[in-house]
This record gives C-alpha cells, sequence and structure tokens, in this order.
C-alpha cells in the first residue's frame, strides 16, 4: 500500500486523524515507536487481577463538546465513573478540588456556604496580588497562603521540578475551588470512562482495511526513507523533529511503581494525592475503582507515580510552562509553520498540556481543513 498520508505517533491525535482519513478513501500508514497503540492513553487487562490498567496514570474522558461526544460514541460508550481526588497532607485525608470540606476539615471550622467568600478574602488580603505574575502568587490570589502551602507547593514542586514561582500562573486555573461540598473534579455534561477500556477504544478506530500500523518503528530512524510523496501528521515532540536546533523544551516524565496487594480495596478510590514535599511520589492510582460496573477481584494492582525529568530513555508527558519554554516554542511554531505538506498536533506536536477531548477536537478540525 502506498500512502496517501504518514501519521507519526498513534495516540489520540494520530488515530483520529486515520479514521477519518481512511475513512474519506485515503490510504493510511501510521509509525508508532512503541509496541502498542494509543499513546499515554492505553489501557490493558492486569495479568495478575484482571484489573483494566490505565498504563500511563489515570485518564478520565469529559467534555462539555457535543462534537466530541457524537464522534467517540460511534466507537464507544462511558460507564457511569464519576471522577472524585483526594489528597494527603500531614496524615489526614482532605478533599479536591479545594470545597467547602477541605476548607472547614483544614481550619477546623463550620462555614456555610454563603460565608466561604468572605473568609478566603480575608485569607488572600493578608498577602494580595492584584496581578499574579506566576503559579504561586495566582494560587495565593485565589485561596490564600495556608491552603496554597498545603495543598498545592509541595505537590507542585514534585509535578514539575520546580519552584511555583518560576511557573506560569494559568497553570493553576486548571483547579477549581468551590464554596459548596461538591467534590466532583469535572463539572463537564459528559464524564466517565469507555466501557470496553482506553484499549478496546483505539483497536476501534484503527480497524478500518485502509489503515496500516507499524509497531516498534521510530520516526528518526525511518524518516528518510521513501514513503512515496505522502504528507505528514506528526505528533511527537516538536523540537526532536527539528533536532533540537533552538534548544531543548522542557518535559517532565512519570515513573509508576506497580504494587499487588491481597485486598479487595487499598485506598478508597481511585486517586490519591500526596501534598507532602518529602513523599517522594505525587500519587497513587487504584484503577479498579474507574470500572465499578465490572466484576470485584479480591486483589487490587495500584501504581504510584513519581514525576521526572525527561532523560533519553524517558518518555515526555507534559510540558514545562515557563516564559523561556513559550519564547522556544514560538521559534518552532514559526519554522512549523513554513514547512509544506506537514502538521503538528497533540499535546506533544503542539506542546500543549490538551485533555483528551481537545485534542479529538483538534484532530477533526485539522481533518476538515485537509478534505
Amino acid at each position: 500500500m502506498t500512502p496517501d498520508f504518514v501519521i507519526v505517533g498513534a495516540g489520540f491525535f494520530g488515530c483520529v486523524c486515520a479514521e477519518r482519513l481512511a475513512s474519506a478513501g485515503h490510504n493510511i500508514l501510521i509509525l508508532e515507536k512503541r509496541n502498542h497503540i494509543g499513546g499515554n492513553c492505553w489501557s490493558e487487562l492486569d495479568p495478575d487481577t484482571g484489573i483494566e490498567v490505565h498504563k500511563y496514570g489515570s485518564h478520565i474522558f469529559h467534555t462539555p463538546n457535543q462534537k466530541v461526544m457524537n464522534y467517540l460514541s460511534r466507537f464507544t460508550s462511558l460507564n457511569e465513573y464519576r471522577h472524585t481526588v483526594w489528597t494527603t497532607f500531614k496524615n489526614q485525608v482532605y478533599s479536591l478540588p479545594i470545597n467547602l470540606g477541605t476548607i472547614n476539615s483544614y481550619y477546623g471550622l463550620n462555614l456555610k456556604p454563603f460565608e466561604v467568600e468572605i473568609f478566603l478574602e480575608k485569607e488572600r488580603g493578608k498577602e494580595r496580588y492584584d496581578n499574579p505574575q506566576n503559579l504561586e502568587e495566582q494560587a495565593i490570589a485565589l485561596i490564600g497562603r495556608p491552603l496554597y502551602e498545603a495543598f498545592i507547593r509541595g505537590y507542585t514542586i514534585k509535578q514539575w521540578g520546580k519552584d511555583p514561582k518560576e511557573l506560569a500562573a494559568e497553570i493553576i486555573t486548571r483547579l477549581p475551588v468551590r464554596n459548596n461540598y461538591n467534590n466532583r473534579y469535572f463539572n463537564d455534561t459528559f464524564e466517565g470512562i469507555p466501557i470496553d477500556g482506553y484499549g478496546a477504544l483505539f483497536h476501534k478506530l484503527l480497524q478500518h482495511p485502509n489503515i496500516q500500523v507499524q509497531l516498534n518503528t521510530d520516526w528518526f530512524h525511518v524518516r528518510d526513507q521513501v514513503y512515496g510523496n505522502a504528507p505528514v501528521i506528526y505528533t511527537g515532540p516538536i523540537d526532536q523533529f527539528f533536532d533540537y536546533k533552538h534548544g531543548r523544551l522542557e518535559w517532565r516524565s512519570i515513573h509508576f511503581e506497580r504494587q499487588l496487594h491481597e485486598v479487595a480495596d487499598y485506598q478508597g478510590c481511585s486517586v490519591m494525592n500526596y501534598a507532602d514535599p518529602q513523599i517522594p511520589y505525587t500519587r497513587i492510582h487504584e484503577f479498579k475503582h474507574y470500572h465499578p460496573e465490572r466484576l470485584k477481584s479480591e486483589k487490587t494492582v495500584i501504581y504510584k507515580e513519581y514525576s521526572k525529568i525527561v532523560s533519553e530513555t524517558t518518555e515526555p508527558y507534559y510540558p514545562v510552562n515557563t516564559p523561556r519554554n513559550a519564547r522556544l516554542l514560538n521559534v518552532y511554531k514559526q519554522e512549523s509553520a513554513d514547512l509544506k505538506n506537514i502538521w503538528f498536533g497533540g499535546r506533544l506536536g503542539d506542546y500543549c498540556y490538551y485533555d483528551m477531548d481537545d485534542t479529538v477536537e483538534a484532530a477533526l478540525i485539522l481533518v476538515d481543513k485537509l478534505l
């Protein structure tokens, strides 16, 4: 098969592009350097427990976007899981996002919803930032220093490997603050886990006969080979595409420590954060909670998550939002705009902290333009 398009990477962006282009009659070749499709969203059955594990950390699908949901509904349905997150600080457990329960528990108070804003305004007034310039200032401007020090600062340092003063202010806007006891992490219309798992979803996306997938194939090892004159959709790191000629963008990677436990339930929730800086891992995932509709196992498997800097042997997960990286990204973006028959996309290709629905929507938009 001579491909009409070569797609580098089999994550959400690459797979959606492949499915749409193949359905329009094009022959697609996907090159994926891992031994499986799905990118960091891949899930599979744990061999010891039969639990569907998210191999690269928890992925909860959520979106307010009807267009995205309509598209994915052709390949999967979502179960009824609703995401909650808890955090341990000084050996006490609190609810995240920060809500009325978190505030009352931390301060030992019994505030009512209408009293929360008045209370937080007093906390913010102790150290006011009217024009926050970094993550720390933005967080204090939202919730005051005590809550920031307890739940944000230590976790952020572990997650990003940087002092919060070095990070962009907008990072903290991903975390809502509520004046009631609502502890749902997301507020979107649609939320859940693909009923058969992410692995099954990706296999359905790529089942079209016009799609050929080559696993264990690194684009940078084969890009000098001739694939006809096929245009390329590239979803790898944008700085690597240009051989880091202008410098390396900073990425964070993740290391997981798997543990099998001979108990039915280890921590009582899917994700437990650890805010204390002296605890080396950022959170623990217990995947059995993502599929309450499945048969229960008397064993459970957990993944401890450790954040680390990207090296030559680790995968990039998160772009690091600093002014220096923003400037460098702009240089690479300008150079990529001058290229013909190549498009960049996905979290790595755009160096952007996309949610899954954002990635799907961006892929659908790109294919509409190409067609």
